[in-house]
């Protein structure tokens, strides 16, 4: 599987199998996340690999309502940073991004190997740290469900999961997001969406 292929297979399915968590497949995952660039190579994220049954069970009650179908996951991979382990020039904080394409390696990598490994924003971040005993100045970025994309559907899902199980759910057009030579405002007229907190 090419790089092309990856991307083109990735998907955010919610139906999951049971996969073996070995450590070499953690560290398999791990090592190729880490591949990726940084602002001065500072290397700011950070991964908790959850795989022993009973801290998987603890990580249930993390989840937000809708999410239940994480529950069947083999893994959960919490992503975590802070603003002082990456560059920040003037107000240019890189954390974040930098954090991003990691976790984007990590799926691609899961997605060659076979793996489902869907990101979520559906928890809360207080509680993750309580289960994982993550200190409070690390930012939760994500929680990274991995499994085997099972045929049968979930019974928990909503009628919405459930179509997008079936279908990839669509994309923006290009033109509403590729902006040729200078910023096209008509590309973009949507007010900015109110931010959620924990």
């Amino acid at each position: 599987m090419d790089v092309k292929e990856a991307i083109e297979t990735r998907r955010a399915y919610r139906s999951l199998d049971p996969v073996l968590i070995t450590e070499e497949l953690v560290n398999d995952l791990a090592t190729h996340a880490g591949l990726v660039m940084s602002c001065f190579n500072n290397q700011p994220w950070r991964f908790c690999f959850v795989y022993e049954q009973k801290k998987l069970e603890e990580m249930h009650s993390v989840m937000s309502q809708g999410n239940e179908w994480t529950f069947k996951a083999s893994c959960i991979v919490a992503v975590f940073t802070r603003n002082d382990k990456d560059c920040v020039i003037h107000d240019r904080e890189y954390y974040l991004f930098d954090t991003g394409m990691a976790v984007a390696f990590l799926v691609l990598r899961a997605t060659e190997l076979g793996l489902v490994a869907h990101p979520i924003a559906g928890y809360s971040p207080k509680k993750t740290r309580a289960v994982l005993g993550i200190p409070d100045d690390y930012q939760i970025i994500t929680l990274i469900n991995i499994g085997k994309h099972s045929e049968i559907l979930n019974p928990v899902l909503s009628e919405k999961q459930i179509a997008d199980e079936g279908q990839r759910p669509p994309r923006i057009p290009l033109e509403k997001f590729v902006h040729h030579n200078s910023f096209n405002p008509s590309a973009d007229p949507d007010p900015p969406k109110p931010v959620q907190t924990d």
